[in-house]
């Protein structure tokens, strides 16, 4: 009869690792250095399997981003830095906490009205940005921007934020004349649909002077739109904006189409100054 392990470090490392993967990467990766033994365990590929989508040969395969790995966990490191993939019109990464999955499509991707026409939209490369190109709204009435996604590539088993990627230039006009309505559906349920004002989170002067001189005809304008809570963009750490589209819970039992729609075609005015670098799928916790 084989006498139980009088401490956890008795036990053989592929006991130690199997228990380790159980945890999160960042409990295997302080674990790695309470001693030997726990790095030892925290370095095989088998623990870093278990923090790995199943389809990570794909990705790697997929990747414009040039990845060098030796070993499991350094390929999980990589991932979990936001890397090109898909001819570079997506940005894919690993929540570093979890192992789930985060993309970023491309405006490229998008399907914009007038897109394709140079008086309305202006196509441009710019050093913030994490693609070749974004797109420039130069003057337009009707404002319709439109991704899709499939849920089998994404976690299953989580909530998933979409959120749309953009600045608001200084010289930008019209835009929150009348709240854009924004919306998510996946598959065939019932699209989910709310409002939001693309109005950048630190104008409050200029809010404040269109409420002024304009509040009548604003007013009159929002009851054209469906009703919402009326999001507002926030100001991210890479210097863009994003406003909320909308979320789901990926359920991970098929393959269903996701799309994700903001539109403002309901105050028949011109606007511009909005620049789009895409949409963002993210796990929400």
């Amino acid at each position: 009869m084989v006498a139980a392990a009088e401490h956890l470090y008795d036990l053989p490392e592929d006991c130690i690792s199997t228990i380790i993967s159980l945890t999160s990467p960042p409990d295997v990766l302080k674990l790695s250095l309470v001693n030997s033994i726990f790095q030892s365990a925290a370095e095989l590929d088998c623990v870093w399997d278990a923090f790995l989508p199943s389809d990570w040969q794909e990705i790697a395969r997929n990747s414009v981003t040039s990845l060098n790995f030796s070993s499991k966990r350094e390929l999980f490191l990589c991932l979990g830095n936001s890397i090109l993939i898909d001819s570079g019109y997506k940005s894919f990464s690993l929540d570093k906490s979890t192992g789930k999955k985060s993309y970023v499509i491309s405006v490229k991707e998008l399907s914009i009205a007038y897109g394709d026409e140079p008086d309305h939209w202006n196509w441009k490369t710019i050093p913030e940005s994490r693609f070749a190109e974004v797109a420039e709204l130069k003057m337009i009435c009707r404002l319709e921007i439109q991704g899709k996604m499939k849920t089998g590539e994404l976690s299953p088993n989580t909530t998933y934020g979409a959120y749309l990627l953009m600045k608001i230039s200084d010289g930008s006009f019209g835009l929150d004349s009348i709240p854009a309505e924004i919306s998510i559906k996946v598959g065939d349920q019932e699209s989910v649909s709310s409002t939001a004002y693309l109005r950048h989170p630190r104008s409050k002067k200029k809010e404040q002077l269109e409420s002024l001189f304009y509040r009548n005809r604003m007013e009159m304008l929002k009851t054209r739109v469906n009703k919402g809570d009326e999001r507002m963009p926030r100001e991210r750490e890479d210097g863009w904006l994003e406003i909320q589209l909308g979320d789901f819970f990926n359920g991970g039992n098929g393959d269903e189409e996701i799309t994700m729609r903001l539109m403002e075609v309901k105050g028949y005015h011109v606007k511009g100054g909005l620049v789009i670098e895409g949409i963002e799928l993210r796990p929400k916790y």
